[in-house]
């Protein structure tokens, strides 16, 4: 299960890329607009930052932005770095959980594909693809 932590990073990146013009934007209006504490999300942006997703000032003017352009990121990385591996079970979280019985497991190949699914999935998605577009009603 995805927890708050990893679905609010999303909803912080979706704000900042659709309310900044290239300024960084205070934690507290971002709060205010997603109706989330901004002491948890103070907790949630220090990973972002840490994980080079975000980066941060301080001081007049001071806040967050975009590292990227929001079509350079993709759910899935964004997901990981707050949630951890998105593997199913242990011995396809990384090499330290290699499982001695990997050779002879017959669900094996059951959670390999699950894990492909959902890898596949999350990283097929874009930050720019849950942005809500500007309809322009220009020349209509």
């Amino acid at each position: 299960m995805i927890s708050t932590k990893g679905r609010y990073a999303i909803r912080v990146l979706i704000d900042l890329a659709e309310n900044s013009r290239g300024e960084y934007i205070p934690l507290k209006d971002i709060a205010a607009r997603q109706g989330i504490s901004k002491k948890y999300l103070e907790i949630i942006v220090k990973d972002l930052v840490a994980g080079g997703i975000l980066t941060g000032a301080s001081g007049k003017g001071g806040g967050y932005r975009l590292c990227r352009k929001p079509e350079e990121y993709n759910i899935g990385e964004i997901i990981e770095l707050m949630e951890g591996s998105l593997s199913p079970v242990a011995c396809l979280a990384g090499k330290e959980n290699d499982c001695p019985r990997k050779s002879a497991c017959q669900t094996l190949p059951l959670w390999e594909e699950y894990d492909r699914l959902v890898h596949d999935f999350f990283y097929s998605k874009k930050l720019s693809d849950l942005i809500r577009k500007q309809e322009s009603t220009a020349g209509i």
